[in-house]
């Protein structure tokens, strides 16, 4: 179960545009994620290498946690709200649920359930 002040710090990496370190940092080293029930992508350094490839892909994206982040034991949903502007100028809002499985103080599952129609530039 993640204490309190660690699930605050991942939030504020997150919300700080710190996406590819807060894996680095919060993720277990065999951790996985999956989109909308996906294939997932399994290894810390393979979701880092991922969210670094996005990343370049865009100028600037603006992340937000819609609060109240729920918390059962070692389950926790968090509700963010992205704002991205791509390398094209093009705009993307997306609004996510991610539900995350942490072992200790480091998550070890994560999934994330949106709507895909989001994924058109705005």
């Amino acid at each position: 179960m993640p204490s309190e002040a660690t699930l605050e710090a991942f939030i504020a990496a997150v919300e700080s545009g710190e996406h590819a370190q807060a894996i680095e940092d919060f993720y277990t080293e065999h951790a996985s994620m999956r989109e909308n029930q996906s294939e997932p992508r399994r290894g810390r350094q393979l979701l880092v290498a991922h969210e670094r490839a996005v990343l370049a892909r865009t100028a600037s994206v603006a992340s937000r946690c819609v609060r109240p982040v729920l918390v059962n034991v070692d389950h926790v949903v968090v509700r963010w709200i992205f704002d991205f502007v791509g390398n094209d100028g093009r705009r993307m809002h997306l609004e996510e649920l991610a539900w995350q499985r942490w072992e200790g103080e480091r998550i070890a599952e994560e999934e994330f359930f949106y709507d895909p129609a989001q994924m058109k530039p705005a």
